[in-house]
């Protein structure tokens, strides 16, 4: 069993977060759950969307009372890798994701690639509805995650870990071993 409580693992999307969560979860013997997931499973339940896309026209007050239900169900369990992405992009800026006052990693693990394997991995990703980022503003989104979230480590006076993972093997075990102290 691992010694943490909660693990936020946080990155842009399509770096690979989730195939790196799924990964380690058994052998680490902890719980998993995607916050994006979690909303979602919460605004069914209330009716109020049934897809992703539905749910994030939701009214901004309405998805934040998700978000924080969502919290509060993360932080009600045990050993929990947590998988975000700390920060998002709006048509207003970023939003910060890691709900800090209700959810207190113990580490946080910021999952980075190079940009053109992300912007690649998002193009041949058809299950999903990625976003259309070019380089300058995936690189932007990069930098504003590892700040804010290098930020919220001092708060919490959690671990930060700054994962490469642009060959999926080698940060498969490298992931796994950051997790399993």
């Amino acid at each position: 069993m691992v010694s943490w409580n909660i693990a936020a693992v946080v990155g842009v999307p399509g770096v690979g977060k989730t195939s790196l969560c799924k990964s380690a979860v058994k052998s680490l013997g902890c719980n998993y759950i995607n916050y994006g997931d979690l909303m979602l499973e919460i605004a069914r339940d209330k009716n109020l969307a049934e897809t992703d896309k539905e749910m994030f026209v939701l009214d901004m007050d309405l998805q934040y009372d998700i978000w924080k239900e969502a919290a509060h169900k993360i932080n009600e369990r045990e050993h929990v890798l947590v998988d975000l992405h700390g920060l998002d992009q709006s048509p207003k800026g970023y939003l910060f994701s890691l709900p800090l006052e209700i959810i207190c990693p113990s580490t946080i693990i910021i999952v980075e690639a190079s940009p053109e394997n992300i912007l690649f991995r998002r193009r041949n990703d058809f299950l999903k509805d990625r976003i259309k980022d070019d380089f300058r503003s995936l690189t932007d989104h990069m930098k504003m995650l590892r700040i804010s979230m290098s930020i919220s480590s001092v708060i919490l006076g959690s671990t930060v870990y700054l994962l490469q993972n642009d060959e999926i093997n080698k940060s498969k075990k490298e992931f796994t071993y950051i997790l399993s102290f």
